[in-house]
């Protein structure tokens, strides 16, 4: 399949931090790919300033329906959350 939209999670996490969100991101990579519908992508990207996961899904509905499901709600934001240094900015975007 082709990945016709994008779910952009950037976030605020400082230098001492990013060693466990890092753990984050590779215990649930997998686990996304094989059991999130729709889900096709996801690369972890690191800035000076800032972290940030681009999910490449084959629908925006499918990047939506993501946001809450019980992993990224019970199991992916409690990992990260704690590690924030402010509130992430989420972005969809859909593939012209």
């Amino acid at each position: 399949m082709k990945v016709s939209a994008y779910l952009e999670i950037t976030m605020k996490i400082g230098e001492a931090e990013r060693p466990a969100a890092a753990r984050v991101y590779n215990d649930y990579r997998g686990p996304f790919l094989e059991q999130i519908p729709g889900a096709l992508t996801k690369e972890l990207l690191i800035r000076g300033e800032d972290v940030q996961v681009l999910h490449g899904f084959d629908s925006a509905e499918h990047a939506r329906d993501y946001l809450d499901s019980e992993m990224f709600k019970n199991d992916v934001f409690v990992g990260l959350k704690p590690l924030w240094s402010a509130e992430p900015d989420v972005k969809i975007y859909s593939v012209a």
